[in-house]
């Protein structure tokens, strides 16, 4: 019995952090999409390259390169100081880690060239008027600074650079019909082996009602030219068998 009950807690508080987080990511989109104006795009809650069952919760190209941003809906006292961040006094070294993981990941899709103007940040839902902070070169900020934060990052790529990333990311890490479908990689970017289209059997045309008609009486001149043909065959073969 305190087996379960145990199994039954775990579940509850499993639930509870999947609604904080969902609700974390959901105030972080809203807020990254002020950048829209700034000439940024945004892809959310993403495949992550190489994670079958993972995602990547925002991923950002913009004026200012590319930025991955993994939000947390942390709650008590959080700090980054000395190069750790902690949470009610515990390490989260493991986050700083997966952040950097993520973009790893997505700077794998790039030319290395491209792959070094990415950036990794950790956005803290609950936690808005937390100010800039860098912990291993992973930026730490709250919902509220994040579009500050951003914005001021130094421009680096241009808008056609821009618009090619986004689509290029948006083909490799949107699974499925929800892929641009149409948009393709620029030259300047790594992109998968495309497929090889896959040959359709066309099935045969139906023949039309006029087609039809001339065919018929075709076969039916034939089957008369054979018949007159025969003829004087049969009325021999028939006079002899008497």
């Amino acid at each position: 019995m305190e087996r379960l009950k145990q199994k039954l807690l775990r579940a509850e508080h499993a639930e509870q952090s999947w609604k904080a987080g969902a609700e974390g990511e959901r105030l972080v989109a809203a807020e990254l999409a002020r950048l829209a104006p700034h000439g940024w795009y945004m892809l959310h809650d993403v495949h992550w390259p190489g994670r079958p069952l993972a995602n990547l919760d925002h991923v950002l190209v913009g004026p200012g390169g590319i930025v991955v941003v993994d939000t947390k809906n942390w709650t008590g006292n959080v700090t980054a100081h000395g190069g750790v961040l902690r949470q009610n006094g515990r390490s989260r070294a493991s986050a700083i880690e997966g952040a950097l993981r993520q973009g790893a990941s997505v700077a794998g899709l790039l030319v290395p060239e491209h792959g070094t103007k990415l950036w990794p940040m950790i956005c803290l839902a609950g936690h808005p008027d937390m100010r800039l902070a860098t912990v291993n070169g992973v930026a730490v900020v709250g919902v509220g600074g994040i579009e500050a934060a951003i914005t001021r990052l130094k421009p680096v790529l241009d808008p056609l650079t821009v618009a090619g990333l986004h689509a290029h990311l948006a083909q490799q890490l949107v699974p499925g019909p929800a892929r641009q479908a149409g948009r393709a990689a620029e030259p300047h970017l790594k992109s998968a082996p495309a497929a090889s289209p896959v040959p359709v059997r066309q099935p045969a045309p139906r023949p039309s009602k006029q087609s039809k008609a001339f065919w018929g009486l075709v076969r039916a001149v034939l089957i008369m030219a054979a018949v007159v043909t025969l003829m004087p065959f049969v009325i021999t073969l028939l006079s002899r068998g008497r």
